[in-house]
Protein backbone atom coordinates (compact mmCIF):
# COMPACT_ATOMS: atom_id res chain seq x y z
CA UNK A 1 0.00 0.00 0.00
CA UNK A 2 1.48 2.90 -1.01
CA UNK A 3 1.78 6.08 1.61
CA UNK A 4 0.08 8.19 -1.52
CA UNK A 5 -3.15 6.20 -1.47
CA UNK A 6 -3.64 6.62 2.42
CA UNK A 7 -5.33 10.30 1.97
CA UNK A 8 -7.88 10.43 4.61
CA UNK A 9 -7.89 11.04 7.79
CA UNK A 10 -9.25 8.49 10.74
CA UNK A 11 -9.85 8.60 14.53
CA UNK A 12 -10.48 5.92 16.57
CA UNK A 13 -11.27 5.56 19.72
CA UNK A 14 -13.68 3.87 22.47
CA UNK A 15 -16.08 4.69 24.56
CA UNK A 16 -15.72 3.70 28.69
CA UNK A 17 -18.42 4.03 31.35
CA UNK A 18 -17.38 6.06 33.97
CA UNK A 19 -19.17 6.66 37.15
CA UNK A 20 -19.02 9.86 38.57
CA UNK A 21 -19.08 11.04 42.65
CA UNK A 22 -22.52 10.31 42.83
CA UNK A 23 -22.35 6.67 41.43
CA UNK A 24 -23.80 7.82 38.27
CA UNK A 25 -22.53 5.85 35.12
CA UNK A 26 -21.98 8.15 31.90
CA UNK A 27 -20.35 7.12 28.43
CA UNK A 28 -16.64 9.30 27.56
CA UNK A 29 -15.36 8.19 24.19
CA UNK A 30 -12.04 8.44 25.01
CA UNK A 31 -9.23 8.85 21.64
CA UNK A 32 -6.94 5.99 20.98
CA UNK A 33 -4.97 7.07 17.57
CA UNK A 34 -5.41 9.31 14.65
CA UNK A 35 -3.74 8.13 11.52
CA UNK A 36 -4.22 7.99 7.49
CA UNK A 37 -5.61 5.23 5.86
CA UNK A 38 -7.02 4.33 2.74
CA UNK A 39 -10.91 4.16 2.50
CA UNK A 40 -12.66 2.20 -0.49
CA UNK A 41 -16.36 2.61 -0.11
CA UNK A 42 -18.85 -0.31 -0.92
CA UNK A 43 -19.49 -0.92 -4.82
CA UNK A 44 -19.76 -3.94 -7.23
CA UNK A 45 -16.09 -4.78 -7.06
CA UNK A 46 -14.33 -8.41 -6.97
CA UNK A 47 -13.64 -7.76 -3.72
CA UNK A 48 -16.76 -7.00 -2.14
CA UNK A 49 -18.38 -9.94 -3.63
CA UNK A 50 -15.72 -12.64 -1.93
CA UNK A 51 -17.15 -9.87 1.88
CA UNK A 52 -20.47 -11.35 1.01
CA UNK A 53 -20.71 -12.40 3.82
CA UNK A 54 -20.39 -8.85 5.80
CA UNK A 55 -23.35 -7.47 3.95
CA UNK A 56 -23.67 -4.77 6.18
CA UNK A 57 -20.14 -3.06 6.06
CA UNK A 58 -20.67 0.14 4.05
CA UNK A 59 -16.70 0.89 3.81
CA UNK A 60 -13.26 -1.04 4.13
CA UNK A 61 -9.85 1.04 5.57
CA UNK A 62 -6.56 0.23 5.33
CA UNK A 63 -4.11 1.89 7.78
CA UNK A 64 -0.46 0.52 9.10
CA UNK A 65 -0.10 -1.25 12.30
CA UNK A 66 -0.33 0.83 15.81
CA UNK A 67 2.43 -0.34 18.09
CA UNK A 68 1.09 -0.87 21.81
CA UNK A 69 -2.78 -0.63 20.40
CA UNK A 70 -4.98 -3.18 19.57
CA UNK A 71 -8.39 -2.89 17.54
CA UNK A 72 -11.37 -4.82 18.37
CA UNK A 73 -14.90 -4.42 17.19
CA UNK A 74 -16.00 -2.50 20.32
CA UNK A 75 -13.93 0.66 18.54
CA UNK A 76 -15.21 3.90 16.84
CA UNK A 77 -14.20 5.02 13.86
CA UNK A 78 -14.49 8.37 12.67
CA UNK A 79 -13.37 9.98 9.03
CA UNK A 80 -14.91 13.23 7.55
CA UNK A 81 -17.51 14.03 10.53
CA UNK A 82 -19.28 10.35 9.58
CA UNK A 83 -18.92 7.47 12.43
CA UNK A 84 -18.52 3.72 11.43
CA UNK A 85 -19.00 1.06 13.82
CA UNK A 86 -15.82 -1.54 13.06
CA UNK A 87 -17.67 -4.66 12.29
CA UNK A 88 -13.98 -7.05 11.34
CA UNK A 89 -10.91 -6.07 12.08
CA UNK A 90 -8.03 -8.36 10.43
CA UNK A 91 -4.33 -7.89 10.10
CA UNK A 92 -3.36 -8.46 6.22
CA UNK A 93 -1.82 -11.36 4.92
CA UNK A 94 -0.29 -11.90 8.55
CA UNK A 95 2.60 -9.87 8.43
CA UNK A 96 1.99 -7.16 11.67
CA UNK A 97 2.28 -4.16 8.95
CA UNK A 98 -1.49 -3.44 8.07
CA UNK A 99 -4.93 -3.46 9.70
CA UNK A 100 -7.96 -3.99 7.52
CA UNK A 101 -11.33 -2.84 9.06
CA UNK A 102 -14.72 -3.22 7.58
CA UNK A 103 -17.03 -1.02 8.82
CA UNK A 104 -20.95 0.25 8.84
CA UNK A 105 -21.42 3.83 8.59
CA UNK A 106 -24.04 5.22 11.57
CA UNK A 107 -26.89 7.01 10.45
CA UNK A 108 -29.12 9.02 13.03
CA UNK A 109 -32.89 8.28 12.42
CA UNK A 110 -35.06 11.32 12.79
CA UNK A 111 -38.05 11.08 14.73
Amino acid sequence: MSFGKMNSFIDLGIFKKVKDAEGFATSVYEGVASVRAYREGRHGSQRWANLASFSEATDLFRFRMIPGVTITTDHILYCDGEKFDITSVEDVKGRGMYIEVLAKKVVATNG
